[in-house]
Formats: structure tokens, C-alpha cells, sequence
């Protein structure tokens, strides 16, 4: 299994990135090792499993990298949360805020039945915000949120605070 330190060699920082003053904290590095992404998705996998979920929501666009491969592994189905106007189909929508702006996320209304576990899967918690808008969503359309896995957490930002009441695993804490 990866450990905490090990992920922190991989994973790079690229500084003001998007925005001047903001620290990118990139996980493309793991994605391109082979045995690193494979240890990763299975440590997301060890996180998930006691949750009990019937189906795991990534977030746009790098939960899509790790929910994926993480609903197969559990024999899971998969669905999308996207940026407005992305998702072909009818969707409702929700406003986050980032720490350098506000963005709009959307589902499908058909993706989650009404009492349906739901896991949710991103790469970063950072603020919360986004993490936020996909259980606004998921719980909109009447599913559980049985919790939330996340490769980074950026613990000096607080993003634990909006997701109260609610399980959260994470593998790397800055």
C-alpha cells in the first residue's frame, strides 16, 4: 500500500496555477506511475468499501480518474458530476465556491434513485465547496451520501467544516 510520504514525493506543486497566489497541487506525477495510480485507486477502494455505497459519483474532472477505476473495482456503477453544460441530458445544478471564484456543477436528474448510497470520489478537498454542491445534488435527487474519499486534503483551508456530519477519508493531508 502507498504511503502518505511516498505520495507527497509523487504528487507536485505548481505555483500560481490557476491563479496568481494559488498553489496547483498536481496529482498527474501518480497517474503516469503506473504502480503508484494502481496503489492509489486501491487505497480510494480500502476508504469506499465500508461505506456501503450502490454507486460512486466522481467530480469533474480528476474524480473521474479515481472514481472510475474505483466503481469497477467495487462492481459499481459510475456517475458524472460536471461543470454547467457539459452533461447531455436533463440535469439539475449547483454554485460552489473555490477559493479563487464560484462554478456551477451539475447531474443528471435520472443518475441517483431515490435512496441509493452514494460515495463520493475527488481528488482534493480543499474549501469544500465543490465536495458540497455534488451532496446538494446527490441528496436533491433523493440519495444517501454515505461519504466522501479523497486523495489531498489541504487541512489550513477548512474543507472538512462544510462537509460535517458527513464520513471523509483522505490519503494525503498539506
Amino acid at each position: 500500500m502507498i504511503t502518505e510520504e511516498t505520495l507527497k514525493q509523487i504528487i507536485r506543486d505548481i505555483p500560481d496555477f490557476p491563479a496568481e497566489g494559488i498553489t496547483f497541487i498536481d496529482i498527474t506525477p501518480v497517474l503516469q506511475n503506473p504502480r503508484a495510480f494502481n496503489e492509489v485507486v486501491c487505497s480510494v477502494v480500502d476508504c469506499v468499501k465500508p461505506m456501503k455505497a450502490d454507486v460512486i459519483v466522481g467530480i469533474e474532472s480528476r474524480g473521474f480518474i479515481i472514481g472510475a477505476p474505483v466503481a469497477l473495482e467495487l462492481g459499481l456503477g459510475f456517475v458524472p458530476v460536471r461543470k454547467k453544460g457539459k452533461l447531455p441530458w436533463e440535469t439539475i445544478q449547483a454554485e460552489y465556491a473555490l477559493e479563487y471564484g464560484t462554478n456551477v456543477v451539475e447531474i443528471h436528474k435520472d443518475a441517483i434513485e431515490p435512496g441509493m448510497r452514494v460515495a463520493i470520489v475527488d481528488d482534493l478537498l480543499a474549501t469544500g465547496g465543490t465536495a458540497r454542491a455534488a451532496i446538494q445534488l446527490v441528496e436533491e435527487l433523493g440519495g444517501v451520501v454515505a461519504g466522501l474519499s479523497f486523495i489531498i486534503e489541504l487541512t489550513f483551508l477548512n474543507g472538512r467544516k462544510p462537509l460535517d456530519g458527513y464520513e471523509v477519508c483522505t490519503l494525503v493531508k498539506y
